[in-house]
């Protein structure tokens, strides 16, 4: 069933006017139980002996933080831990982070935490390399989208959440607070030098963490396999300066790969992970996931879901988020605002790209038999309403805190983040995110 070559089009490249070539980024990692306390011996290859380990105060206090320290110790490396990263980081608190790094002058960086910490660390390493304002290195049109310069120090990330698949992207995602919304750092520079993905991270997790990292993954997965083709993209550089060319490219048959499996392992796991805590098999499915599914966004880039969700989250009021996250100020979950505007937007791209749609459904174990392209974003839109209500997950916008009378100010959040609403296999102005905003309120 797959569509294969057939949706990138490069029949008579001569005349081809997007970019017929993808590259593909990616670094070493490695996945298993007990490979956090590989740790030391990967710093000593890497060459790091002062050593910033970063980690919040959620998980300081967990039994991995420990591990990778005596780890690095034991390698001989002298370590000092920042404990002070945000769960959902802020421009003020990267900012902190980074003075710290730049006051230690260490030689590398290992994080130990969710995507808030090892995001932390990028910007930290970033920042500590080539000083400069965080709004330099910020993607344009909200800030200056300066280039990395170059390479950055040794970095060993050590994920203990299983959803964002931030420790093998080069992106660094954090909240503007004088524009009350998400935005963030791309470049191929910040990918870790090494990932230990260690899946016995996620017997200390929560359901309501696993649901929402679980979709977080899956909207990974979803998003680089409907996005727009690479092929169907202008380029951005200039002759044959492939360098140049972005890590969000657009979908190509690499991604398509890893976004495959990904939705495959997510559609038979997910709710048996959040629904059953003893499921250890089902909570790795999810971690190996993640992973899978953060190495094909990295390379293909999200579209819709994810560019509103940054909205959504930059503007809470005053929910709070389930057991398991911090309860001292409101916040919406990274993952559940991105699946929570999910369905309204795959019923508005389906027409755009019918099959892979229909295909997308089937690898989440949907039942497409039958079924006409003209269904195909319902099909997806149901399927996803189908996992979250199994999950017992909010019911749309309405259940985060929003009406219909916040599509517009929602909509202006979100339209400046162009580096994936551009990616979206449709067109999309302000108008239609504040109608995608509306049909996200209430799904059942």
């Amino acid at each position: 069933m797959y569509t294969c070559c057939r949706y990138y089009g490069l029949e008579g490249l001569a005349d081809h006017a997007g970019d017929t070539s993808f590259s593909v980024e990616v670094n070493h990692f490695t996945f298993g139980p007990g490979c956090l306390r590989e740790a030391g011996s990967h710093a000593r290859a890497l060459g790091m002996r002062r050593i910033a380990l970063y980690t919040d105060k959620l998980v300081r206090d967990l039994p991995y933080v420990a591990t990778v320290k005596r780890s690095l110790e034991a390698a001989g490396c002298s370590v000092e831990i920042y404990w002070e990263c945000e769960v959902e980081p802020t421009d003020r608190s990267f900012k902190a982070a980074a003075q710290f790094a730049i006051d230690g002058q260490f030689d590398g960086f290992v994080s130990v935490g969710g995507g808030s910490v090892i995001d932390t660390a990028k910007a930290a390493n970033l920042l500590a390399t080539y000083p400069a304002d965080l709004m330099a290195y910020v993607n344009a049109p909200i800030g200056e989208g300066r280039a990395v310069p170059g390479a950055l120090k040794p970095h060993i990330a050590c994920p203990t959440t299983c959803g964002t698949g931030s420790e093998v992207t080069g992106i660094a995602i954090f909240d503007l607070l004088s524009h009350q919304c998400k935005t963030g750092i791309l470049s191929r520079h910040m990918l870790p030098s090494r990932a230990l993905v260690d899946p016995d991270v996620t017997h200390t997790l929560s359901p309501a963490i696993i649901a929402a990292n679980g979709f977080d993954a899956l909207s990974h997965a979803l998003e680089s396999y409907t996005a727009r083709a690479h092929s169907a993209k202008a380029k951005s550089y200039d002759g044959l300066d492939g360098a140049k060319r972005p890590m969000n490219q657009g979908a190509n048959l690499w991604s398509d790969m890893g976004a495959r499996e990904s939705l495959r392992v997510i559609g038979q796991n997910l709710v048996r992970a959040v629904n059953d805590p003893s499921d250890q098999q089902a909570k790795g499915a999810i971690m190996y996931s993640a992973l899978i599914a953060g190495m094909t966004f990295s390379n293909a880039g999200c579209h819709l879901p994810h560019g509103m969700s940054y909205a959504v989250s930059g503007l809470v009021r005053d929910f709070k988020p389930p057991q398991g996250y911090p309860q001292d100020q409101p916040m919406v979950p990274h993952g559940m605002s991105v699946v929570l505007n999910a369905p309204s937007v795959y019923r508005f791209t389906g027409d755009a790209a019918p099959e892979r749609h229909l295909e997308a459904a089937q690898f989440l174990g949907a039942e497409t038999r039958g079924a006409n392209t003209n269904d195909a974003g319902e099909i997806v839109a149901a399927k996803l309403i189908e996992m979250m209500r199994a999950v017992d997950f909010p019911n749309g916008l309405n259940a985060v805190g929003y009406t219909d009378a916040d599509a517009e100010q929602l909509a202006e959040r979100a339209f400046p983040q162009q580096r994936v609403i551009k990616n979206a296999p449709r067109d999309v102005s302000k108008a239609t995110l504040a109608e995608l905003f509306k049909g996200a309120m209430r799904y059942w």
